[in-house]
């Protein structure tokens, strides 16, 4: 089967640091904590008090419709904000519609619409649950409303592996356009998942941190981590074959250039404690990627404060490239300043992997004070550092053992 470059041509993110592209990559690099005390709904009666929500995101102004922004969930209305921003300079890109995708993933879904609805049966009896519930909850409906929106009439998969969904979907996509099967697809991933239920669930099954010190509360790689920060938001990015990217003279961030998909087959919720099978999506993507011993490489780490996440990730990167290896790549957890936002942390984080590539920073890991001895590879702690980059990955790793990597290089002709 013949096989095709993938490039990214737009790029589109809403998240705790900022409602668009730069102020995101701006507070990134410069150490902007977006967590703080919630402030959507009361917390007096639950265990964890502090996320990372968004702040002062308003849909209309991020060109969502009035009556979709009305009618539809949060994590829709997130993923249509950031598509908008991904096609924003693509909007006239001519092409057949049938070859025109869109693979947006959610973890969750609808959560808001499913608590709001149970509590309004529970309090008034089930005749006043919304006919709209259904059409607003099911987690395929930021793909399904983004299809709409841009004519996307060709493949439409909106993929669920948790925290693993939105890098999953941006590499089942480039994997569809690279074999033909279509010719872009917008991609990524969206989630709204801070209310009530979510905070007690999560904290009920020790994932959340309980610190009470925003600043203190996403710590990875650090000693004294305990747990995550749970974030909403979304990443999206449009992928798009290279020569028809190239003929319509598209701006064109990165290309994507390996995707590694593997499973632990070990736990619900916990990783493989040794990093074998989370070695295996990395050094797939850094394979299919031609990654070269010596090579100047950044790696956005999953990173998300909970202690076995951190010592497993640190072990499967050493596995998949090798001890001298791992020690000389550049990592960070953009995590410790934007927190965990689930099925859209894929999407957000490889939208910062590229941002460091082209710019050469790498954002820090803030608040790593006290490494863990057992986290001992250049996690770039509380300060940016400049590095000119030749390649660069995205980690993501989700409950039920998914893990996913997605690797990028700036574009050359020759390749």
């Amino acid at each position: 089967m013949e096989t095709r470059r993938v490039v990214i041509t737009g790029m589109g993110v809403v998240s705790p640091v900022g409602n668009d592209l730069e102020t995101t990559w701006n507070n990134l690099i410069n150490g902007v904590c977006g967590i703080a005390p919630i402030a959507s709904f009361d917390t007096s009666d639950l265990p964890v008090k502090i996320a990372a929500e968004l702040k002062d995101f308003d849909p209309i102004a991020a060109g969502v419709d009035k009556a979709f922004a009305k009618r539809n969930d949060r994590f829709a209305i997130y993923a249509m904000a950031a598509a908008t921003q991904a096609m924003k300079d693509n909007e006239d890109m001519q092409m057949d519609p049938s070859r025109l995708g869109v693979y947006i993933g959610s973890g969750i879904g609808g959560f808001d619409t499913i608590l709001r609805e149970i509590t309004k049966m529970n309090a008034e009896g089930p005749r006043w649950v919304s006919p709209l519930m259904i059409p607003t909850m099911i987690g395929n409906m930021a793909s399904g409303s983004v299809a709409i929106r841009y004519n996307a009439q060709g493949p439409c998969v909106p993929i669920v592996t948790a925290c693993a969904t939105g890098t999953h979907s941006i590499g089942e996509a480039y994997r569809a356009i690279k074999h033909g099967y279509a010719d872009a697809i917008i991609t990524g991933g969206a989630e709204a998942g801070i209310n009530r239920i979510s905070i007690a669930g999560f904290a009920n099954c020790k994932a959340l941190t309980k610190a009470e010190d925003p600043l203190r509360a996403s710590l990875p790689f650090n000693k004294n981590r305990g747990g995550f920060v749970i974030a909403e938001g979304a990443g999206i990015v449009l992928l798009e074959e290279y020569e028809h990217a190239k003929q319509r003279g598209a701006k064109i961030y990165a290309e994507v250039c390996g995707y590694g998909n593997s499973c632990d087959a070990y736990h619900s919720t916990a990783p493989r404690p040794d990093g074998t099978t989370q070695s295996l999506a990395i050094k797939q993507a850094l394979d299919e990627a031609g990654y070269k011993a010596g090579e100047s490489l950044y790696i956005n780490a999953h990173g998300t404060g909970t202690p076995m996440n951190d010592s497993g990730e640190t072990k499967a990167i050493k596995i998949a490239m090798g001890e001298e290896e791992a020690r000389r790549a550049h990592i960070s957890s953009t995590k410790s300043e934007m927190g965990h936002a689930l099925g859209a942390a894929g999407g957000i984080e490889l939208v910062a992997t590229v941002m460091a590539l082209n710019t050469g920073i790498i954002p820090p890991t803030i608040g790593l004070d006290e490494p863990d001895p057992e986290c001992d590879l250049d996690y770039t702690p509380n300060k940016a550092v400049k590095v000119d980059l030749d390649i660069a990955i995205s980690n993501s790793l989700g409950f039920g053992g998914h893990n996913a990597c997605v690797a990028v290089r700036k574009v050359k002709d020759e390749r």
